[in-house]
């Protein structure tokens, strides 16, 4: 055995023990007296000791292993001591923690004073701008929380913001777009909208568009029926001190809106404000400006329709005008003279303002947005002067926020309804007094507008009967006289005789009591009606969404089939869809062609001029298919309507007329005496001269008038 293993019994003995100092020291004894020898691979261990020194060490051991086991501590000992060894190192964990924390607590503190002290000279130099741009109105301009109000009558909802104390969004009650969506005039979530009074305070201006006004009201919704009232007040105070308001001194808003009218009042109050804005200022400039949305059905070129109608009107009053309606270009004017409203218009809607007495002056801007969605039509802005002559001063202003409707506008008797296109002078009155009266008439029993429309038709056609007979009647006589036209227009077959052939038969005509202009005439007095139905369908808001058939707004057009791709020439031509009453329209109107100018060629003899005719007749219709098949279906329907009953009129006159006995009457009249009037002298005088002037250049001579004048100027030219 090894010196090695014999220790490692020795340990293996006392590893229990705690005690290992004593270990050491025994086996140091036993290591003293033992001799260890390796002979052969043979261990052999030698004592050199005697007896009494044998029993002493085992005393010793037997001693030793005793006082161990006397001394080893018990389980609760061992258990309390390990309690108090974790709860030495929780103590020390938490003494690391807390020192952690306080350095955390440090730095944090720090940090937290640095962005303290970076906000306030945040503050401190966002109040210095303020003061610097707004003057006595700074603390007006600090970013509060925004709030509003929100008032809802019969007829509309609006919102009133505190910021620039102005109406914020209108959205019209029970009417919606061509998407199902409630129809919104304006909306200062959606697009920039402005509405501010201009004042100068030490050389600075600044508007109230961009300062906070204070309402006893936040975020409250109000309502308000029937002849009730309600009245909003928004007031904007200047500074008294650096940090108080002087509320003995405001610029108020008075909004007053009624249960069952568009219009909404208001009074602006400027009370106490000449020490708070320059002396000087005799005027102020109220701007507003705001984007108009999509609210009908303008796929493909439609929406040049609505956008060509989405304009500026403004009227003194008495003339009404307007700036350019154009689809794809912007317009401007500065209109130096005083206004009575201005209105941004759009197809079947409008939101005017309205002066109770006059605006000094103003300028007006149409621009259409280049980075807008597309349901953002065109951008509104008109700057309107007010005079500004004291501290105490009220301005009065009235919005109407509601449709184009001829009726409605017509009750404020300022000439609102001026801004509905119904054509010019010499045409709108055909709308004023006979289309729109007869419409509200038969509104009132709650029929189709589809049926008030064949009603209309039909009452149009009643009263320009006469002139249709009249014109059938100029075109059957010359029908049956054709056989005599051609037998004169046969004696005149030279080129240069059809001076003498025109006369000879307009001689004849006269004789026999033809008159050609008798057919020309009812045609010229029924272009106006045609021109204002034209004008009037487009313009009529009782047609906005009303169904007809397939049709489901006769507002716009129809459509009974569409696609998406473009298709060359077609699509730039005809659209991308295909209208059913625009087609039958012009199926119609192909018809009536055909047989009106088979009329016409038995009726008059010069074929070439004929032919040419003809074509270009044909080519009219083919030409409104691609012009209506994007207009209002209700237009294609009348024209539709018209032609139908043309035909039957055509019909019924061929029924009643006899051509035989028209013919026989005719030629009896060739045997009367025809008196010229001093008009048909004249005229034959001024045909005989014509004629004298072309024999005279054929022949090559020329009357000594124009001799001598010819010879004069050759002599100026030598000279």
């Amino acid at each position: 055995m090894t010196k090695k293993i014999f220790l490692q019994e020795c340990e293996a003995v006392l590893q229990g023990s705690i005690w290992k100092h004593e270990y050491r020291n025994f086996t140091k004894i036993i290591i003293k007296n033992c001799i260890f020898a390796n002979r052969s691979n043979k261990h052999v261990i030698l004592y050199n000791m005697n007896k009494n020194t044998i029993v002493g060490l085992i005393l010793l051991t037997a001693l030793f292993i005793g006082y161990t086991l006397y001394m080893q501590p018990s389980k609760e000992e061992m258990a309390e001591r390990q309690r108090q060894q974790d709860s030495l190192q929780r103590e020390q964990l938490m003494q690391e923690l807390m020192q952690d924390t306080v350095e955390q607590a440090s730095v944090t503190a720090s940090q937290e004073q640095a962005v303290e002290r970076k906000e306030v000279e945040e503050v401190v130099v966002q109040n210095k701008q303020l003061e610097e741009n707004y003057g006595s109105f700074s603390l007006a301009a600090k970013n509060r929380q925004e709030a509003s109000v929100i008032v809802e009558n019969d007829l509309y909802q609006i919102r009133i913001g505190s910021k620039g104390g102005k109406i914020e969004s209108v959205l019209l009650k029970d009417v919606w777009t061509h998407d199902t969506l409630p129809v919104v005039l304006f909306d200062a979530d959606r697009s920039e909208t402005v509405f501010g009074f201009s004042f100068t305070n030490n050389y600075l201006v600044f508007s109230t568009n961009e300062l906070y006004f204070h309402s006893s009201l936040q975020n409250d919704t109000i309502r308000v029926k029937g002849s009730d009232s309600v009245q909003i007040a928004m007031r904007l105070y200047p500074n008294k001190t650096e940090a108080e308001f002087d509320t003995n001194s405001y610029v108020e808003f008075v909004y007053t809106i009624r249960g069952n009218d568009y219009r909404t009042e208001l009074k602006v109050n400027f009370f106490n404000i000449d020490n708070y804005i320059d002396r000087t200022q005799t005027e102020t400039i109220l701007t507003w400006q705001t984007d108009l949305f999509q609210q009908e059905k303008n796929k493909d070129k439609g929406r040049t329709n609505e956008m060509a109608a989405t304009t500026i009107f403004y009227s003194d009053a008495n003339d009404v005008e307007n700036l350019k309606e154009s689809p794809d270009k912007g317009d401007s004017i500065s209109y130096s003279t005083r206004l009575k409203w201005v209105s941004f218009k759009q197809q079947f809607f409008t939101s005017t303002l309205i002066a109770d007495g006059y605006f000094s002056n103003a300028t007006m801007v149409v621009n259409i947005p280049q980075n807008a969605d597309e349901k953002t039509l065109k951008t509104m802005k008109a700057e309107l002067t007010l005079p500004l002559d004291g501290k105490n001063q009220t301005f009065g202003l009235i919005f109407y926020f509601g449709p184009n409707k001829y009726r409605t506008l017509k009750q404020y008797n300022i000439n609102l309804e001026g801004q509905i296109q119904l054509g010019g002078k010499l045409i709108s009155w055909i709308n004023k007094l006979a289309v729109i009266p007869i419409f509200n008439y038969f509104e009132g029993f709650n029929w189709s507008y589809g049926l008030i429309i064949l009603i209309l038709t039909l009452i149009l056609k009643t009263v320009l009967f006469p002139l249709s007979y009249i014109n059938y009647m100029s075109s059957a006589k010359m029908r049956v006289m054709k056989p005599e036209t051609d037998e004169i227009a046969k004696k005149f077959p030279k080129q240069e005789d059809a001076m003498k052939k025109q006369q000879a038969i307009m001689a004849f005509n006269r004789q026999i009591g033809i008159k050609p202009m008798a057919g020309c005439l009812p045609m010229l007095l029924q272009f106006p009606i045609l021109i204002a139905m034209f004008r009037f369908f487009p313009s009529a808001y009782e047609l906005r969404q009303q169904p007809l058939l397939w049709a489901t707004d006769l507002s716009t057009y129809d459509s009974i089939y569409s696609w998406d791709a473009h298709i060359p020439l077609l699509s730039s031509f005809y659209g991308n869809h295909i209208s059913l009453f625009c087609l039958l329209m012009t199926v119609a109107t192909l018809g009536y062609t055909v047989l009106n100018n088979k009329m016409m060629m038995t009726s008059m003899g010069n074929a070439q001029q004929m032919k040419m005719m003809k074509w270009m007749m044909y080519l009219m219709p083919i030409m409104f298919l691609g012009i209506f098949n994007d207009f209002a279906s209700g237009l294609s329907y009348y024209y539709l309507l018209v032609n139908l009953i043309t035909f039957a009129q055509m019909g019924i006159f061929r029924l009643v007329v006899n051509e035989e006995k028209l013919r026989n009457k005719l030629l009896a009249n060739k045997s009367r005496t025809v008196t010229k009037s001093n008009w048909q002298k004249r005229m034959e005088d001024m045909v005989k001269k014509q004629q004298a002037l072309a024999a005279q250049k054929n022949s090559g001579g020329l009357p000594p008038t124009k001799q001598r004048s010819n010879t004069s100027m050759h002599n100026k030219k030598k000279r």
